[in-house]
């Protein structure tokens, strides 16, 4: 905190404006983060991700056929947030042959209509991904799974936690939402040794991999200290 404070001073003397000292403070603390912690978004990715979008766009337009890039197109409205549009892109294409044992395409059907008022349809969808493909997305979808249905099921959600730690064994994420699961079945033990067992996983990841996983160690610091 005094560093902070120091750095604004530096930056209020050579600007000698405090507006823009604290445009440049906000700014350096940006690239400190994105550079060494990780938790700020990332400004660079949605204009690349956009640009991307409106190409796939236009080409679909040339050919409305293109089934890679409808694909393409709907992973990136995922990404977006963009969950119906992405649902009006997958959902007719339920009944081809080419993707019928797509694990990717169920996956990326059910997350979005999960988002869109159909949590059974996209449960069901997600869960043919899985069975196709068990390791699709290194995993991720059990994780989706465990978040959709951990307040209603715990149970349930813990046995598609379980099964993701067996594909994904350097995941802070996994043991932070076990945590949070054990919390909501009132089992105290297993939820602090779950979150312990997140921290002492990042301890032993390698940088770039603590990078990715920075948050959710953080949040199961504060679950411990919160406990």
């Amino acid at each position: 905190m005094i560093g902070k404070f120091l750095l604004f001073g530096l930056l209020l003397s050579i600007f000698g404006n405090p507006v823009l000292a604290i445009i440049a403070f906000v700014v350096i603390l940006y690239i400190i983060d994105r550079r060494f912690v990780g938790l700020s978004p990332s400004l660079v990715k949605p204009i690349r991700r956009l640009g991307r979008i409106r190409k796939l766009k236009q080409l679909l337009d040339m050919n409305p056929n293109d089934l890679s890039a409808k694909l393409e197109l709907a992973k990136l409205l995922i990404d977006k947030r963009s969950f119906r549009q992405a649902r009006d892109l997958l959902e007719p294409l339920q009944d081809r042959e080419s993707i019928e044992q797509s694990a990717e395409y169920w996956d990326d059907l059910g997350t979005s209509m999960l988002h869109t008022g159909e949590a059974g349809a996209g449960e069901a969808a997600i869960r043919k991904a899985l069975s196709i493909n068990p390791r699709v997305k290194y995993g991720q979808p059990y994780l989706r799974l465990a978040a959709l249905i951990g307040k209603h099921d715990a149970s349930k959600a813990l046995a598609d936690l379980e099964a993701f730690q067996q594909i994904q064994t350097s995941s802070c994420e996994g043991y932070y939402r076990l945590a949070k699961l054990n919390q909501l079945l009132g089992r105290k033990a297993e939820a602090k040794q779950a979150l312990n067992e997140s921290l002492r996983l990042y301890r032993q990841l390698p940088r770039y991999k603590k990078r990715q996983e920075r948050r959710w160690a953080l949040l199961s610091l504060f679950g411990r200290v919160t406990q």
